[in-house]
């Protein structure tokens, strides 16, 4: 029993040194740090508080959604950037070696993530150059859209469907971006018998389009629609239609025109081309901005 309790007074005095070296560490920094945890959290709140106060500042001056998201984050990491700096020289820590460790860390990572983070370069171009906004109709490549968010990494479309289409933002910057604010155009190609009466298919077809379309969509921006000769083919002639469409309507109304334009068409007794193989492949007859076909016999 002598041996167990010696080692039982042992084991309390080593507790007692831990509880001591405890209370005097306490009583040394003990306010240092509470003061930097409390500065650290105030810093924090006032960081996002600003934030939030110059993001809606940007807005109240007809800055974009985007734009403004954009400025209000880089004022809170510049905020928190200090306050960390700050805390951690209240801890009587350096920060020297870190941002040499921070700066070796950052280059190994940029050139490991060299491709994903080449989206966060095209992002930013993006934002600063603002080729287009929240709220915009843009086609890039095959893909069309309204700009519903732009990312850092990425840019994200709404489907007339109500999909949602991401793309990353290297595939955007570098590539045509065609804008059309909240519009899309409409171009349709009808093939019709070269002794058609052009000059009545034209007037029937303008008369059909500006019926079936709903007045504020005829008329928007100024745009009228365009009805003409478009093309020759073997046998006969091709009636180019253009006309804009809000961007969420687009084929509700492009098929609701192309009927309209069909039965006007026939209406007024302009024949259709039948029984030849017109020079223009059938796909691109009613295609927008699709290059022309070739003849069949090429």
């Amino acid at each position: 029993m002598g041996d167990v309790e010696k080692t039982l007074v042992q084991n309390v005095d080593q507790v007692a040194k831990w509880v001591d070296v405890l209370i005097e560490f306490g009583v040394t920094y003990g306010f240092q740090i509470l003061g930097a945890l409390l500065f650290l959290f105030v810093g924090l709140k006032a960081g996002g508080w600003l934030s939030r106060r110059i993001q809606g500042l940007c807005e109240a001056k007809g800055i974009d959604v985007t734009l403004s998201k954009f400025i209000g984050n880089t004022v809170k990491f510049l905020i928190l950037t200090v306050l960390a700096i700050i805390t951690l020289g209240n801890f009587g820590i350096s920060i020297a070696p870190l941002i040499a460790l921070a700066g070796a860390s950052a280059f190994g990572a940029t050139m490991a993530l060299q491709g994903p983070l080449s989206n966060y370069g095209a992002g930013l171009s993006i934002i600063l150059a603002r080729p287009f906004i929240v709220g915009n109709t843009i086609t890039v490549g095959e893909t069309s859209g309204v700009v519903v968010e732009v990312k850092m990494a990425y840019t994200q479309l709404l489907g007339e469907d109500g999909e949602r289409i991401t793309i990353p933002n290297k595939d955007i910057v570098g590539r045509v971006i065609v804008n059309s604010e909240t519009r899309r155009v409409v171009q349709t190609k009808i093939a019709v018998t070269a002794d058609a009466d052009i000059d009545r298919a034209v007037e029937a077809a303008k008369d059909a389009v500006a019926k079936a379309l709903p007045k504020a969509d005829a008329e928007a921006g100024g745009a009228e629609p365009q009805v003409g000769l478009h093309d020759f083919t073997y046998g006969g002639l091709i009636l180019g239609v253009r006309f804009w469409v809000p961007s969420s309507q687009y084929y509700d109304l492009r098929y609701k025109v192309n009927l309209a334009v069909l039965a006007a068409l026939r209406a007024a007794g302009v024949p259709l081309l039948t029984g030849v193989q017109p020079a223009v492949m059938a796909e691109n007859l009613s295609g927008d901005g699709v290059q022309e076909g070739k003849r069949e016999d090429t």
